[in-house]
């Protein structure tokens, strides 16, 4: 009686006065989810021992072909490794849970989707800000060990603006690994598509532009991998810049959207 008065039925948890779970905390789980499981720790070692092996092969031709490697060598051949092992990062963080079927579990303590996909990519700008730290700090410290076995002064000629494009170089390739992941909800299939994407396509791009002349004419602002290629050059221009974003639109905005409204709209087993 006292439960109909109080507007309550019998056997109702009332869970309106619960408190959310705060974001930060969201967060602070996701990130541990992402680092503790074993292919995102192995990811994250592979990426790191693979970037300084490339500086380290850089360094030794450097210095047995008497060459001066700058830091923008080096960060350059960091962008190698770092390329294409974030993306696979970012796949990783929204996939996992439907592959190792913990969705249910996660959706069940945290009913608010939007926010769990919402922590996911903040870990993914985090993890993509991390790296780029990292490579940049294995990139001074390349810098200084070439300069000081061939002996030449070590040419800094990376700036700040140039390090924030490096920077924003693999955000985006690790938000539109998360986009490609959230679109599938795969992580084979949407490593198999980032790879199409990353490394087939280009070529295609590269041949229609040679054989079709309006093609040629259209493909810096719907080809996404050369529209990105100014940021590592330093220097880019403002249709670089508009470029950047028409492509942006295509092949991370549109996958982000669908890959969300999937997520959000999915039936959970």
């Amino acid at each position: 009686m006292s439960a109909v008065l109080d507007g309550t039925a019998a056997g109702v948890l009332d869970i309106s006065a619960t408190r959310p779970v705060p974001f930060s905390r969201l967060v602070r789980v996701e990130l541990r989810k992402m680092v503790d499981t074993s292919a995102g720790f192995w990811v994250l070692v592979a990426t790191a021992v693979i970037t300084a092996l490339v500086m380290v092969i850089q360094t030794a031709v450097g210095a047995s072909q008497d060459l001066d490697l700058t830091y923008r060598s080096f960060a350059a051949g960091a962008n190698i490794p770092m390329g294409v092992f974030l993306p696979v990062l970012g796949i990783m963080s929204v996939t996992s849970e439907w592959g190792q079927r913990t969705a249910l579990t996660t959706f069940t303590l945290t009913p608010h989707r939007g926010r769990l996909v919402a922590a996911k990519f903040a870990n993914t700008l985090i993890l993509a800000v991390a790296a780029v730290v990292i490579g940049l700090a294995l990139g001074a410290l390349a810098t200084f060990v070439s300069s000081a076995l061939v002996g030449y002064d070590a040419g800094w000629d990376l700036s700040l603006g140039d390090a924030a494009a490096f920077m924003l170089l693999h955000v985006l390739g690790l938000a539109t690994g998360f986009a490609f992941g959230a679109l599938l909800l795969n992580t084979a299939g949407a490593i198999v598509l980032y790879f199409v994407y990353s490394f087939v396509l280009p070529g295609l791009f590269e041949l229609g532009a040679s054989l079709i002349g309006w093609f040629g004419d259209i493909r810096p602002w719907i080809d996404f991998s050369n529209a990105q290629g100014p940021l590592m050059q330093g220097g880019i221009t403002g249709e670089q810049w508009a470029q950047l974003g028409v492509s942006s639109l295509l092949w991370f905005f549109l996958p982000l959207a669908l890959g969300l409204r999937r997520v959000l709209r999915a039936e959970v087993k």
